[in-house]
């Protein structure tokens, strides 16, 4: 079986082909700020990012037949994981979708290719609104604020299935908590194959990251919403965007914070330190869902490189459960295997409706 995989994030569309389970292609195709400013939207980038894939295809030689393309779901409306044939209703959601993410490319993209191709299907699996909360999670104070999922579902799949092989075993036995350390960061509590709680890691839930303000106290944000000092798009960048890392110390760049703490930056030291701080906090929140019983803690995403905060991260959580760390993530890996599932008819392909 021959696969197109395709993972539009935000500066960057990453693309693989697979053989069956044997990588022939694999690419990321870098965006600068300047060509993506051309595009007042996030759809808008669709033909520009299509023909990158398309050209880079030819580049090496690679004819346009393939037995499925899957994409990288898009944030629309919250559904249960696992793999979905893109359908007409799906691509509308995601030229609409509420939240406008560059992963809401990557069923449209998908969609498209797959269309030009005779008797190809077109997939997304586990997308960043995968939901599998349990009832009682999503209570919050407020009846008007249920609690939403977005969250990297596709990454912390991938990272729960590889422990399990390396452990004999099936993610569906596991109980874990699964960290992915990347712009955002999610903290998911796994019990035996659903993700059962996990925080909004977009806007507004859970710690800060190098990109995002986590929990916020209310009362602050609501009187800073009135205070007439920002408009409404400023705001959501206060929480999504420039926040985190960036809003303290103007850069979302790990090693180069740790550079600047070396050199004695106690400023920086110290909002490190929170982060991690917060995130350890969360994990030790998490283990309550389970009632204690973690088999595991698993570390994921880019930051998951940085042995800094690793091995701080690891000091606070260590006693909670073995901690085992993956760094960067298995996106197109894990799309890729789930379309061959699918096409093998070893995962039930579902409907979006």
């Amino acid at each position: 079986m021959k696969i197109l995989a395709i993972n539009p994030g935000s500066t960057s569309t990453k693309i693989a082909v697979y053989e069956d389970t044997t990588p022939r292609l694999v690419r990321t195709l870098r965006h600068s700020v300047e060509e993506l400013s051309a595009f007042p939207t996030v759809t808008g980038q669709f033909d520009f990012r299509r023909d990158l894939v398309l050209r880079e295809l030819e580049a090496d030689g690679i004819p346009l037949q393939f037995d499925a393309v899957i994409g990288r779901g898009g944030l629309f409306k919250p559904i249960p994981g696992g793999v979905y044939e893109i359908n007409n209703l799906m691509l509308h959601d995601a030229k609409n979708a509420v939240h406008p993410h560059a992963c809401n490319l990557g069923c449209l993209i998908a969609a498209h290719l797959a269309g030009m191709q005779p008797g190809c299907r077109a997939f997304i699996a586990d997308p960043g609104v995968t939901d599998e909360l349990d009832e009682v999670a999503r209570i919050t104070g407020s009846p008007l604020m249920p609690r939403i999922t977005i969250w990297h579902a596709l990454n912390q799949r991938a990272i729960a299935r590889r422990y399990a092989r390396e452990q004999g075993t099936r993610y569906e036995q596991l109980d874990l908590i699964i960290c992915h350390l990347g712009g955002g960061i999610s903290i998911g509590t796994h019990h035996h194959g659903r993700c059962i709680d996990v925080n909004n890691a977009l806007d507004g839930e859970g710690p800060f990251s190098p990109e995002r303000a986590g929990t916020l106290p209310a009362g602050e944000l609501i009187d800073l919403c009135y205070s007439g000092r920002f408009t409404r798009e400023e705001l959501k960048k206060r929480i999504s965007g420039h926040a985190g890392l960036a809003a303290h110390l103007g850069t979302t760049d790990i090693p180069a914070i740790v550079r600047r703490i070396e050199e004695g930056d106690n400023h920086a030291r110290l909002v490190l330190e929170a982060m991690i701080y917060q995130t350890a906090k969360s994990i030790g929140a998490a283990a309550t869902v389970l009632s204690g019983h973690v088999d595991a803690i698993l570390l994921t995403g880019g930051i998951a490189h940085n042995p800094y905060v690793i091995e701080r991260l690891t000091g606070r959580i260590a006693f909670l459960a073995p901690v085992h760390v993956y760094p960067g993530e298995d996106e197109l890996e894990a799309l890729a295997l789930n379309a061959l599932a699918a096409l093998h008819s070893e995962l039930e392909v579902q409907e979006y409706r």
